[in-house]
């Protein structure tokens, strides 16, 4: 295996399973490209979109209990609540092992990329049963697509609306608002432009944040059915023309949202922080200029499609020249542990599983997502727990596996004398798998 093969399977993948790695070394960039043709949707996930309506009825039921509570923070009840954590553990595993068992690792990469830059947290409590619903529906059908089908995706979605209280915005001059006195919220309008589009230092300011948020009132959810859904209240509606960035859009109701996300994706600056966050996730924590410049040049050229632009990234020279620049977060090191070892965990025992590693799905602390750079992930504690996490992995392991020839076949040109010296001095096989699990090869990418 050359340097490629492993950057293809680790950098761009989710890490090999055993019976790929001849597969990817014949052609490690056409391995990548042919992933970008015909996307599928895992057999593991196609049940978590809203069409299962378990997650839409247990939101249902929530919301209820709070109407009947008059208090929007109450806590979902002791019943629900396991109903819940039921759901999201059950929903969790199988997202896991989707992309454990993925022959597609690139799209499912590029889909947790996306889902974390428009995140959604279960931190809300209320959102937990629409988390991974909202990944199914408005990030996977636009992976290959255009950035600003997937941005209005997104931000119609009633997970994100919900997030980030789109639903309580009501305009000052708007039916709704005159009556109840209730104002402009802006959390939703400033999160587009700060971290789903613009980007900070894009030159916005607060009045754009403004005019954003009067232009999007009114976009909420319904949540009378079994499903919550998209739904325009032209009662919340801010009347009369707005000024975002120096245009101006005449009152069109619903359709002036539209037309101002599809007027942000294609911005400049949306091109250069969509390629800077793309660069830093690809290549490395501080992103090289002259990958940004290409694939925001891309970006533009094309109209904002995602494939056009991942074709770009995929013939960097920058992808293939450092291998380990990326330290792997705790979900990526859980996931290319399982495809290596080609583990069959449970699904309900992933996420307690995770949660050893300090990490749980849909539940970052900010909109801003988790973070992206080795620093936040990098501590004594986050180490120690994978030198935790890889001595109970390795006990599982059969004894027919030969920790230090493992070694050779995943690493290939960039095992280390120091890593292949200690693996091959371990005392038990079980000991020199955990070593080649905690090794600096496995743990970046």
């Amino acid at each position: 295996m050359d340097f490629n093969a492993f950057i293809a399977a680790n950098r761009f993948g989710l890490g090999p399973r055993p019976e790929e790695l001849e597969t990817i070394g014949r052609d490690p960039k056409g391995w990548l490209k042919g992933q970008l043709r015909q996307p599928y949707l895992p057999k593991e996930v196609a049940a978590l979109s809203g069409r299962n309506a378990e997650g839409g009825r247990l939101f249902a039921g929530i919301m209820e209990m709070r109407r009947k509570k008059d208090d929007a923070s109450a806590a979902p009840g002791e019943k629900r609540g396991a109903q819940v954590r039921e759901f999201y553990i059950r929903q969790t595993g199988l997202r896991f092992l989707a992309h454990m068992n993925s022959t597609q690792p690139l799209i499912e990469r590029l889909t947790m990329f996306w889902s974390n830059h428009f995140t959604v947290s279960a931190q809300k409590q209320i959102l937990t049963p629409l988390v991974h619903q909202y990944e199914v529906e408005a990030i996977r059908p636009h992976v290959t697509g255009r950035f600003a089908d997937m941005l209005k995706a997104a931000i119609r979605h009633p997970a994100m609306l919900i997030y980030l209280d789109n639903i309580r915005s009501q305009g000052a001059n708007s039916q709704m608002g005159s009556r109840r006195g209730k104002g402009l919220n802006e959390n939703l309008a400033r999160e587009i432009l700060e971290l789903h589009t613009l980007g900070v230092g894009s030159g916005y300011t607060q009045t754009d944040v403004i005019a954003l948020a009067k232009i999007i009132t009114g976009w909420s959810v319904d949540q009378q059915g079994e499903v919550p859904v998209f739904s325009f209240r032209a009662g919340f509606h801010e009347p009369g023309s707005k000024v975002l960035l120096g245009r101006t859009y005449a009152e069109s109701g619903e359709r002036e949202g539209d037309q101002a996300l599809e007027f942000l994706a294609a911005h400049p600056a949306t091109a250069t922080h969509i390629a800077t966050k793309l660069v830093r996730h690809f290549i490395a924590d501080d992103p090289p200029p002259s990958a940004v410049k290409a694939l925001a040049q891309a970006f533009l050229s094309s109209g904002g499609s995602l494939k056009a632009i991942y074709e770009t990234l995929i013939a960097l020279p920058e992808c293939w020249s450092t291998p380990l620049a990326k330290f792997k977060t705790p979900y990526e090191y859980a996931v290319s542990t399982a495809r290596v070892l080609d583990a069959s965990p449970k699904a309900d025992r992933v996420p307690v599983a995770l949660e050893s590693l300090n990490y749980r799905v849909f539940n970052a602390p900010s909109p801003a997502g988790y973070a992206d750079t080795a620093s936040a992930w990098v501590s004594p504690d986050a180490i120690q727990k994978r030198i935790d996490w890889a001595k109970t992995i390795s006990t599982l392991v059969p004894p027919r596996v030969v920790p230090l020839d493992l070694a050779a076949r995943l690493f290939g040109p960039v095992l280390s004398e120091d890593t292949r010296f200690a693996i091959s001095g371990a005392a038990s096989g079980a000991d020199g798998i955990a070593l080649l699990l905690v090794s600096p090869e496995f743990q970046r990418r």
